[in-house]
């Protein structure tokens, strides 16, 4: 047990040394704002407040933690021991950065509160976090603070215990589009086919052909190879399934073909699945179609979904979190970019969804993935080796810190073709290391 003191104890403190002490560090923690009751604990402790009483380990708070207007604290960057960290403390600190601060401004994504300008798809944009503008986006920095912290409290407190925490691997698989010749109906067809004669893709006419004539596979077809890497390993495997109605950016075969709900079915069979909440769903009138889509999988399956994973990675915040927490979702996974790989939220562990405006934790548990195949390949223009390499780097962050290390994959990118080609190897590779070092724990 951990004692916490702060003399001005509020929702922020209290959520974010949960999340220090009790999520990554695995220790239980009490607080306390009477001092007495502080100084008289025989209980490894920490103070965290503005006045410092003697030798303890002591962090002075950023005043960003009492803050409750919503506005951009001014952040400059703090130097210790060769690293840029941010939230400046007090040369009397056990750090001259408040960790508390830092972790509860990136955890929260109070800068996504805040951030006016978005990209094409209304995104708040990797490049404006103050991770990526200090280096620091592949590194899950608040479990490195927390062991940061750890240890010190070790020095201190010789009798305390930090259980070690497993390394988890999560492979996720979006389903955004079943197939991309099959079963889509005769006017859909014909109007694709008509499409690529218009632009001159001759080529993507024949392949079309050839798969209606049953004399080669469809290309997104690739869900008995998924089930050959999965093999034995069907419980850290998590599909998403998009059932939105047809539009722009929804485009994957309609909930009601019978092919598209036995395949949504033999899948839940063997791993879990998820909603993939669509792009229309996410706009600002998109509650209904949220729901909609959530009862759609529910009907398929005869289970209501737990899980999900915003279409196009869309979040807007708080209102993105606050309807999957009125729609009964549990488990979101959308935490991270489109554009760059890393830590978008600055930790490998799950944590719940504080809402900032309301000043409040929730039950909606956050599950932070760190890798695409899309980034990898569209946005950042590797190479399959590059990719390779880059994951693997990844990997070993998440390992080092105990933490759990999600990847986001499709059907369509693992089929070996086309621009996709060597990536398949990439998610092979992957894929058998993080199952291995999970199974090791």
């Amino acid at each position: 047990m951990i004692l916490f003191y702060s003399d001005e104890l509020n929702s922020r403190i209290e959520y974010t040394a949960k999340l220090i002490f009790t999520q990554i560090l695995n220790a239980e923690v009490a607080f306390t704002s009477k001092s007495s009751e502080f100084l008289n604990s025989e209980l490894p402790k920490i103070n965290y407040s503005y006045e410092k009483f003697g030798d303890e380990l002591y962090i002075k708070p950023h005043r960003f933690m009492h803050c409750k207007a919503l506005i951009q604290p001014n952040i400059q960057p703090v130097w210790y021991e060769g690293e840029k960290y941010f939230f400046e403390s007090s040369r009397d600190s056990v750090f001259p950065f408040d960790l508390f601060a830092a972790a509860f401004y990136l955890v929260s994504r109070y800068e996504e509160y805040i951030e006016k300008e978005h990209g094409k798809y209304k995104r708040y944009p990797a490049e404006k976090s103050i991770l990526y503008k200090y280096g620091l986006l592949e590194k899950p920095v608040v479990n490195i603070w927390a062991h940061m912290l750890a240890a010190k409290m070790k020095e201190k407190y010789p009798e305390v215990e930090f259980p070690k925490s497993d390394f988890n691997f999560i492979s996720t698989i979006d389903i955004d589009n079943a197939w991309a010749f099959s079963h889509k109906g005769f006017w859909r067809g014909f109007g694709a086919v008509s499409k690529s004669v218009l632009k001159g893709k001759i080529q993507e006419v024949k392949n079309r052909l050839r798969v209606w004539q049953g004399k080669e596979a469809d290309p997104y077809d690739t869900f008995s190879y998924l089930d050959s890497v999965f093999k034995g390993n069907e419980t850290n495997v998590l599909y998403f399934f998009l059932l939105g109605d047809y539009k722009r950016y929804d485009k994957n075969i309609s909930y009601k073909n019978k092919l598209f709900r036995k395949l949504i079915q033999e899948t839940a069979q063997k791993y879990d699945i998820g909603i993939h909440p669509s792009y229309s769903s996410s706009k600002k009138k998109g509650k209904g179609k949220l729901n909609a889509e959530i009862k759609r999988l529910e009907e398929v399956t005869g289970e209501k979904p737990i899980k999900s994973r915003q279409h196009f990675l869309r979040l807007k915040f708080p209102r993105t979190y606050r309807r999957l927490v009125k729609a009964g979702i549990e488990e979101d996974y959308t935490m991270g970019y489109s554009s760059q790989a890393g830590f978008r939220a600055g930790i490998c562990t799950p944590f719940y969804f504080f809402d900032v405006k309301k000043e409040k934790a929730t039950n909606l548990k956050i599950y932070p993935f760190q890798v695409m195949d899309v980034t990898l390949r569209n946005y950042l223009g590797l190479s399959p080796g590059e990719a390779q390499e880059k994951t693997e780097t990844l990997m070993e962050e998440v390992k080092k810190a105990g933490g759990t290390f999600i990847s986001i994959w499709h059907n369509e990118t693992v089929n070996d073709t086309g621009h996709w080609k060597g990536y398949r190897d990439v998610f092979e590779k992957m894929n058998k290391k993080g199952f291995k070092w999970a199974n090791e724990q």
